[in-house]
């Protein structure tokens, strides 16, 4: 590993009066720079994992940079990588990374699925540009971060060079950022459940309004999914845009004031009391950011506004002023307070990042647009379930939030198990929900099941009609739903071992001490644990499944179909090699090994 100097490119040149010093990390060498005198300290958290603390002497922007051969390399995970797992070039313009949009985090992925090297910065509310790719002249890999620093506090890097399994160096990561999260003396009392723990409904199947009746959302047709829902295994709904104004078209001109609508929500209180006695959590959606031109707010806000979104038809407000704060602030409470709602769905926060913001005015009583939204989020509620989305990922959400969704991504499963799988691996304690499911009327029972297996290893959102599905499709969901319930604790908190961030992960298993459960997206063996049982969803069109196995002994295999059917129940002889067994499409096979077999 070398440092960096000489490969940037002439928009990442320094001023003549930066200091730059040389650093040593393990086998890292690294170049802090800054316009100020710096000092530095190297600890070694474990062996080839080091933190780095780069402080200067008054406060500057705060530059380290480092480069690794880009040598058997097949894929960059990043949390704002949406679709694209290549090797960006290093000339790409720096990201940036803030409490409002994306997380200070990245890794190089080689060959056999290690991390080649997986760099965080502890820096989760300010700002943090990051550069990362292919340096042409070279053939390296090169990384550099920086953000505003105090003499304080300083610029923190993680930096693993372990070469351990990606995924697992993207889990340490994210137990390093909940320690540094929950030592902030400001969060701390905003903190929603002991670590790692939300609620349980947080990480059990809903019902999502969105996909399923667009705007056209009313009380009715509410309670009318909400029997089904929780007879199906759903414990929460969704009731998304729609809700707070009688208009029906697309934009977010009517938002901001957060009154039900007369006509459509005549009697909210009463309709959520409803809801719930059905047996459902309820969560309302909220376009946090946005006033909409046509509300009688619109005026009050003009001087508190950041940007106005024309395509909107809204302006997005400035939550450094404590005016605005205790105004949004004010309508999710009283959803929770006065309306008996369980939880909020927050939509939005990443268009609070507006690039040159406005200078705020003297009302204001913070300098930065982050500090403004971490400000709003700590007003509100504790005591409730709060939804967020991607892109907006940063840890430093973790203390107002209990779970996070995938960014919409309608009919498009593989997406969705991309995205769901990104998530899981920096959520922290976050339930990860995937984006909602729905399909057109007449798909088959087997393509219903392919979207829910996915999802399989986050909590499923179910976008439908419910009392217009066929009784094929409604055995799926009931068979689909109780299997990820059943095995929830595994599925969303075990060990998590997706494969190929290159190929979209075409496999993706959890497993804990018993029981390991894989999903199959692509025809690639799956391999055979020991003892204990191996559950094994298939997605692909194959059914010819391939199991890997190392040992001789006994297995007793059950085959069951997309609905749950049983259509094999055998004992199998094992012997090291890969053998076949057919799982239809949208199928599960349960395979108990060694004791388990006989029992």
């Amino acid at each position: 590993m070398t440092t960096a100097t000489g490969i940037w490119q002439p928009h990442d040149r320094s001023p003549a009066e930066t200091r730059e010093v040389r650093i040593v990390a393990g086998e890292a060498e690294l170049t802090a720079t800054a316009a100020a005198e710096l000092a530095w300290t190297v600890t070694e958290d474990a062996e080839g994992v080091h933190e780095v603390r780069i402080t200067p002497d008054r406060p500057a922007a705060v530059r380290v940079a480092w480069r690794v051969p880009c040598v058997a390399a097949t894929a960059f995970w990043a949390p704002d990588g949406g679709e694209h797992r290549g090797l960006p070039p290093f000339w790409r313009k720096p990201r940036v990374a803030a409490l409002e949009k994306n997380a200070p985090v990245g890794c190089l992925v080689g060959a056999g699925d290690v991390s080649l090297c997986t760099y965080a910065v502890g820096e989760v509310i300010r700002p943090v540009h990051i550069r990362t790719g292919v340096v042409e002249e070279t053939g390296d890999f090169g990384f550099w971060a920086e953000h505003d620093a105090e003499p304080g506090t300083g610029l923190v890097l993680r930096l693993d060079l372990t070469g351990r399994p990606f995924a697992r160096t993207l889990a340490d990561v994210a137990e390093w950022w909940r320690g540094d999260v929950r030592e902030r003396a400001d969060v701390a009392t905003t903190w929603r459940g002991p670590a790692g723990q939300v609620p349980e409904v947080a990480r059990m199947p809903a019902y999502s309004t969105w996909y399923a009746m667009q705007q056209h959302v009313d009380a009715v047709s509410v309670e009318r999914q909400a029997g089904p829902a929780a007879e199906l295994g759903c414990e929460a709904i969704i009731v998304d845009d729609g809700w707070h104004s009688d208009d029906r078209g697309r934009g977010y001109g009517h938002v901001g004031e957060w009154e039900p609508s007369a006509t459509s929500f005549p009697d909210i209180s009463g309709h959520v009391a409803a809801v719930k006695q059905a047996g459902l959590a309820y969560l309302l959606w909220y376009a946090l950011p946005f006033v909409g031109r046509h509300t009688a707010l619109w005026d009050r806000v003009q001087p508190y506004s950041l940007a106005y979104k024309e395509h909107m038809n809204a302006v997005i407000v400035d939550p450094r002023y404590p005016y605005i704060r205790e105004l949004l602030a004010g309508h999710l409470t009283r959803a929770v307070r006065e309306w008996g709602m369980d939880g909020l769905k927050i939509d939005f926060i990443d268009q609070f990042a507006v690039e040159d913001p406005p200078e705020p005015g003297p009302e204001a009583d913070c300098a930065t647009v982050n500090e403004g939204v971490r400000r709003l989020l700590a007003l509100l509620p504790t005591d409730c379930l709060v939804e967020l989305r991607q892109p907006y990922v940063s840890p430093g959400l973790w203390p107002y939030a209990t779970m996070i969704r995938a960014s919409d991504c309608p009919l498009s499963p593989a997406h969705n198990r991309q995205r769901t799988v990104d998530l899981r691996l920096i959520a922290g304690p976050l339930a990860v929900h995937a984006d909602m499911l729905m399909w057109h009327p007449e798909e088959t029972p087997e393509r219903v099941a392919t979207q829910l297996v996915n999802v399989l290893f986050a909590v499923p959102q179910i976008s439908v009609d419910l009392t217009t599905q066929t009784p094929e499709q409604l055995e799926v969901l009931r068979f689909w739903l109780g299997f990820v319930k059943e095995h929830a604790e595994v599925l969303q908190r075990g060990a998590f071992e997706p494969a190929r961030p290159d190929l979209v992960y075409p496999q993706v298993t959890a497993r804990s001490a018993d029981t390991v459960i894989t999903a199959r997206y692509a025809p690639l063996p799956v391999a055979v644990p020991e003892a204990g049982t191996l559950w094994v969803a298939n997605a692909d069109d194959s059914a010819d499944v391939l199991l890997q196995i190392g040992h001789s002994g006994t297995a007793r295999a059950r085959v069951q179909t997309c609905r749950g059917r049983t259509v094999n129940d055998l004992t199998l002889e094992l012997s090291p090699g890969t053998h076949p067994i057919t799982v239809p499409t949208g199928g599960l096979l349960r395979l108990d090994l060694g004791s388990e077999a006989v029992a």
